[in-house]
């Protein structure tokens, strides 16, 4: 009989992305026993998880969901009536497929699987990936049996939680395994060419973005190649700006591990998962923290990187003044890039999701007993 899990993270690929690599090495784990896994995932289908799941092989069902406002308003009630309707999708979805435990990696559709699978006592299984998490898992957290954390300590955080295991964050293989003289080859590149990459997550980042577009028509980086992934909802206001010969803007970067390890710099958020694939791969990043993430905890994020010389942090407020000085000291100096490279790669937990897949088959394994 095969393991059964439903996954649900939504989005953006900060939460997309950790559910696949959660899905793969379960299916990993249980396929190097000789046993059958089977992984389905429940989402939004007019959000990233709609587009991705699919695209990663998975079987994917549409749920409803609506963010819930921080203060009471006409959309609070809109919230709760799109709760209701996705919880009762969720029931038949459990009822139908029967999962041995249902994991979530955080967002707001997740809401409607765990407390469905809760009332039903299906283990719960949540992911947070920041060193403070965010507003769902916080409160879903209360309500799951095993919490896994990309940073370690958080236990008082996650006090009602059945069992806190840190595991680090979870990254796709292909990350893990990427060589930067074949990523160079696949775009393109030769010896002499210098590149600049730069993303603002699956969503975008409008600083980033409008920094990237003036700066790559500077005189002092006109033989700089640039690509920018200027993202789903802050990619619109690139297309209204003219753009010079020497940038390729991509709306969302399927392979941003080719353009990380390729770049002579990247310039990225500092989501944990973001910092999690910088590790892995041993980007030499210059890292803007999200200003309005909660409790701050991208600048947190960066300056575990900052602390072993593995990045430079510039404050998303002073970008528009401190980055180019910061760029063109790096691209003098190679020897500083590539101590910032090894730095890096020392903050990599690489077998994270051969951790994540054990403390989950030990939590199944303890509800038999």
């Amino acid at each position: 009989m095969a393991h059964r899990f439903i996954a649900v993270g939504g989005g953006t690929s900060g939460h997309i992305n950790p559910a696949l690599t959660i899905a793969d090495a379960l299916k990993k784990y249980y396929g190097d026993k000789g046993e059958e896994c089977e992984v389905i995932f429940v989402g939004r289908k007019e959000g990233l998880e709609g587009e991705l799941v699919p695209k990663a092989g998975y079987e994917f069902r549409n749920i409803t969901a609506k963010p819930f406002p921080m203060k009471p308003s006409m959309k609070m009630i809109k919230a709760l009536k799109a709760f209701r309707e996705g919880r009762r999708q969720c029931d038949e979805i459990i009822e139908e497929y029967k999962p041995d435990a249902v994991f979530g990696t955080g967002g707001y559709v997740c809401a409607p699987l765990i407390f469905a699978a809760e009332k039903r006592n299906i283990p719960v299984i949540l992911h947070e990936a920041n060193a403070f998490p965010g507003r769902a898992n916080k409160m879903l957290g209360k309500k799951a049996d095993l919490v896994l954390t990309g940073f370690p300590n958080q236990e008082s955080i996650f006090s009602k939680a059945g069992k806190v295991v840190f595991t680090g964050n979870p990254i796709r293989n292909s990350i893990k395994n990427v060589d930067r003289d074949e990523s160079r080859k696949k775009l393109g590149l030769k010896d002499e060419d210098r590149l600049i990459f730069a993303m603002g997550g699956s969503l975008g980042a409008k600083t980033i973005n409008d920094f990237i577009v003036d700066i790559a028509s500077d005189e002092d980086f006109k033989n700089v190649r640039f690509v920018l992934g200027s993202g789903k909802q802050q990619g619109g206001g690139v297309e209204d700006k003219t753009i010079p010969d020497n940038l390729t803007v991509k709306t969302y970067i399927e392979d941003p591990q080719t353009y990380l390890s390729a770049a002579d710099v990247s310039i990225t958020r500092a989501g944990a998962v973001t910092c999690a694939e910088t590790a892995a791969i041993g980007s030499c990043s210059v890292l803007i923290p999200y200003p309005f993430a909660a409790h701050d905890h991208q600048t947190y994020n960066a300056k575990a990187f900052v602390d072993v010389d593995g990045a430079i942090l510039v404050p998303d407020a002073d970008v528009k003044d401190k980055l180019k000085d910061v760029l063109l000291r790096l691209l003098n100096d190679p020897q500083h890039r590539e101590n910032m490279r090894v730095n890096a790669k020392k903050l990599a937990v690489l077998d994270c999701d051969e951790r994540i897949a054990k403390a989950i088959a030990e939590l199944l394994e303890s509800k038999k007993k």
